[in-house]
């Protein structure tokens, strides 16, 4: 069973290629909804909704896109979880919250090197940083899907002792202009001591790569 936690905004739609792709190939999958737009509810009603949605399960592999790298260790430390994979993911230590993680991990830095490198631009954008790699007819359906996240999370701890003794892989776009490639490597290693793995695509990857995602995905299940 796959269990896919959406990044900032919370909208389960931003899986819905993935979740297409594992079910074709005979797999179960579901992508979990979060109220990311609701300014009263952040990261402990985030693991709430995840925890639901794995119900009794004991071999759910639990996937987590950028923000979603929160949730999930929150997650492990409550309901029993087979493998944790993280994709273009910001990687948390006990109790720091989102909000200190950009100038902890020095994202920022890291984002405008890469952009100067790669001579696109450095003020943020939507299709610089996020689209600029998806098919236009799905960047076009999913205007309808975006919805802004509320304060509240990023000043909220990710509630864990330690890094939760669940199996983790860290998943890392090529083309991520938001987490560049390097950043998240270093991230990695830093905080968790393994190696992040390639895949192709930008910080998006599950819309403009879904077949490949997926290919990582079931390439080294327990």
């Amino acid at each position: 069973m796959f269990v896919l936690v959406p990044g900032a905004g919370g909208a389960a739609w931003y899986w819905h290629r993935v979740v297409s792709e594992l079910r074709a190939r005979g797999h179960e999958a579901v992508a979990v909804d979060l109220p990311g737009a609701d300014k009263s509810a952040g990261l402990p009603e985030y693991t709430d909704a995840v925890v639901g949605a794995i119900g009794d399960r004991t071999d759910t592999v639990l996937v987590a896109q950028s923000l979603g790298g929160f949730t999930a260790p929150m997650v492990c430390t409550r309901v029993p979880v087979g493998l944790l994979v993280l994709v273009n993911a910001m990687v948390p230590l006990p109790g720091e919250t989102p909000g200190q993680w950009w100038g902890s991990t020095g994202s920022e830095p890291a984002r405008l090197a890469a952009a100067s490198a790669g001579g696109y631009g450095t003020e943020f954008d939507l299709h610089t940083y996020f689209l600029h790699d998806v098919p236009a007819e799905i960047a076009a359906a999913g205007a309808g899907h975006e919805r802004p996240e509320a304060d509240i999370a990023f000043n909220q701890p990710c509630d864990i002792e330690r890094w939760p003794d669940t199996t983790t892989r860290v998943l890392a776009a090529t083309g991520d202009r938001f987490f560049p490639f390097d950043f998240q490597r270093r991230v990695a290693r830093d905080r968790l001591g393994i190696e992040a793995e390639p895949i192709p695509g930008g910080h998006l990857a599950a819309l403009s790569q879904p077949s490949a995602l997926v290919d990582q995905l079931l390439g080294r299940l327990p």
